[in-house]
């Protein structure tokens, strides 16, 4: 039964509010007098970058360090959810691994916008190609909205292979294979979305560029 004290007709799980139909919608600016903090402010936003730019460590250090309750979901992390029949994108592109990527994409989407309709910020990590529609942006933000902020993290190759190296299981891809997706991040230039450089950076130094480039983003919305 609903409590009384809730709306009528309101879809809830519990006292939990679910996502409305509509799009997340572009959020407030931040407060003038702290133009390049947003702690307060309620955001979603993708982080994307190639394996072993950081972009998993980066966001859950960001998610920890908020004044606001703030959630991190790694699309990897939801895709390797499959178990049994798991298909491993390193094995080969196909049909069953794509219809894994749009599932585990769908899924986050979702998690994503039940976050923000209770008040929790979101962001996401992926590995999202400019040239590739299938794994675009397109798809983020019909599941989230136009209020999802886009970031890309693009280290120089070298710190990429580095990182890349102290990886284990299937996270870590081969030199090759490394290359080849840091040299497809690199169509990023001149799309007009924020790139940060993070190859002389630490995680924290990161993060707090990261705050400094949403700003701008919330103040002034990429076209996307």
């Amino acid at each position: 039964a609903q409590h009384a004290s809730m709306p009528p007709g309101r879809e809830m799980t519990g006292h939990v509010q679910l996502p409305p139909g509509g799009p997340v919608p572009v959020p407030a600016a931040p407060h003038a007098a702290a133009p390049t903090d947003t702690g307060a402010t309620t955001l979603a936003v993708l982080l994307i970058g190639p394996a072993g730019a950081g972009k998993t460590t980066v966001a859950r250090h960001w998610a920890q360090h908020r004044r606001v309750p703030t959630a991190h979901i790694s699309l990897d992390d939801v895709r390797e959810w499959v178990c049994s029949g798991f298909a491993d994108p390193q094995s080969g592109w196909n049909d069953q691994s794509e219809a894994q990527y749009r599932l585990a994409r769908r899924t986050c989407g979702f998690a994503a916008r039940n976050f923000l309709a209770n008040g929790i910020s979101c962001i996401v990590d992926d590995a999202v190609f400019p040239d590739r529609p299938v794994v675009g942006l397109g798809g983020w933000k019909r599941h989230v909205g136009p209020g999802l902020l886009p970031v890309v993290i693009l280290p120089g190759l070298e710190i990429v292979l580095e990182r890349n190296a102290q990886r284990s299981g299937n996270r870590r891809l081969s030199d090759e294979e490394v290359a080849r997706i840091h040299g497809r991040m690199a169509g990023w230039y001149g799309s007009g979305l924020p790139i940060i450089d993070n190859s002389q950076y630490d995680v924290p130094t990161t993060a707090r560029v990261l705050d400094e480039v949403l700003a701008r983003s919330i103040a002034s919305p990429p076209a996307w």
